[in-house]
């Protein structure tokens, strides 16, 4: 599983949890649905650190929080 892969995972997962849909996370987070959205096309190739630390206040966990899941345990190498 790539990086990506795994956030993408993570989020539903946390969100799973809570019972957030994607719009309401935008909203928690303070970015536009458009911006959470994107993380799920294909087209975009990274995530950023500074919108993942938004996506953790709006579920007000800490990026520790986050990725303390097995989730990132098993990455693939990225060397492109």
């Amino acid at each position: 599983m790539l990086v990506k892969e795994a956030v993408i995972k993570r989020i539903n997962e946390i969100c799973d949890e809570r019972g957030i849909a994607v719009n309401k996370l935008a909203n928690i987070s303070g970015i536009t649905p458009s911006t959470v959205y994107s993380v799920y096309n294909s087209d975009r190739k990274d995530i950023g650190i500074v919108l993942i630390k938004k996506i953790c206040d709006g579920f007000d966990i800490t990026l520790e929080e986050f990725f303390s899941s097995d989730i990132f345990n098993s990455l693939e190498q990225e060397l492109v």
